[in-house]
């Protein structure tokens, strides 16, 4: 590992201040700033993602934000590849990748990989379906247990929806899943990675942060972006970036299912239960170094993280 070029991981939930904490570490040391927001890859989509301006961005470029249209999907494989991509193009340039954010899925896919799993195929799921229905899902299970019998061992006899899955990558694909998880875990990424978190000591103190954050998006022009955004491109609710949190919400409001005296506190209701879903993530997952981002050092504290893992290359 020693041997490896340094990475820096600055995760958080929404609100916490991982943008000002990344636009003071490039204040001091040679990194590059790069996005991992599942929402700021979406152009045109600038108020509710909270986008940094394009002030912020000609001073502090940052990598991996418009790259698609709402129109279009973005998956964690996609940012995987394009972040990978990106943070060797960095380290060629003697510079340190510094990766921020708060989509946890694609900071998991970046760390660990992800599984090439075959696509579920509906015909064959009825098919298992079916014959769970004759046979018992304990005889699928024993089944299982010929092909592939390390998942078995791991599965109940009665997990229907577990046992039907894994038969289904064993008859699609001829191999047991444990081989498609061990070339995932080959696929680990070149780098020596310092991970962060920042984290409220106090949950009440962010959730006041996401209510005045939620407001200025509003006081900002959120419902006339997404005016902006219905009238030049094809949406539908259904779109990843519709269903991005404020989004979502003013949607409902200009298609008449949310009355618009409702919308604010949906849409603070809907920020908090995203930023509890980060923090459980967070608080879930080994190897994260977590800095309280209420205390008045905690700039100073990252900082010093960072020039200990630095200073090691």
């Amino acid at each position: 590992m020693s041997g490896l070029p340094p990475a820096i991981l600055l995760m958080g939930p929404t609100a916490c201040g991982k943008t000002a904490a990344a636009m003071d570490l490039a204040t001091r040391f040679p990194v590059e700033i790069v996005s991992v927001d599942s929402a700021q890859v979406f152009k045109d989509m600038d108020i509710g993602t909270a986008k940094p301006d394009r002030a912020t961005l000609e001073r502090f470029p940052h990598h991996l934000i418009d790259l698609v249209t709402p129109e279009e999907r973005y998956s964690a494989a996609r940012f995987r590849e394009d972040a990978l991509r990106v943070m060797a193009e960095i380290a060629a340039r003697g510079h340190v990748p510094l990766l921020v954010g708060g989509t946890m899925l694609y900071f998991k896919a970046l760390r660990s990989g992800l599984a090439d799993l075959p696509q579920a195929d509906p015909e064959l799921r009825a098919a298992i379906d079916a014959e769970a229905r004759l046979r018992g899902w304990p005889a699928l299970h024993a089944e299982l247990a010929a092909a592939d019998p390390e998942t078995a061992a791991r599965l109940a006899p009665t997990d229907a929806q577990r046992i039907q899955r894994a038969l289904e990558v064993v008859r699609i694909a001829g191999e047991p899943l444990g081989a498609f998880f061990a070339r995932q875990a080959e696929a680990a990424p070149p780098y020596r990675m310092l991970a962060l978190a920042l984290v409220p000591g106090d949950r009440a103190v962010l959730h006041q942060r996401i209510a005045q954050r939620f407001d200025a998006m509003l006081a900002d022009g959120l419902v006339g972006e997404v005016e902006m955004l219905r009238s030049r491109y094809r949406l539908d609710a259904a779109l990843p970036s519709m269903r991005c949190v404020g989004y979502r919400q003013v949607w409902d409001m200009l298609e008449g299912r949310l009355p618009a005296a409702e919308l604010r506190d949906r849409g603070i209701f809907a920020t908090r239960q995203f930023a509890k879903r980060q923090l459980t993530w967070l608080r879930s997952t080994p190897g994260i170094a977590i800095i309280d981002c209420l205390d008045r050092q905690s700039q100073a504290t990252i900082a010093r993280f960072t020039e200990q893992h630095v200073s090691r290359s």
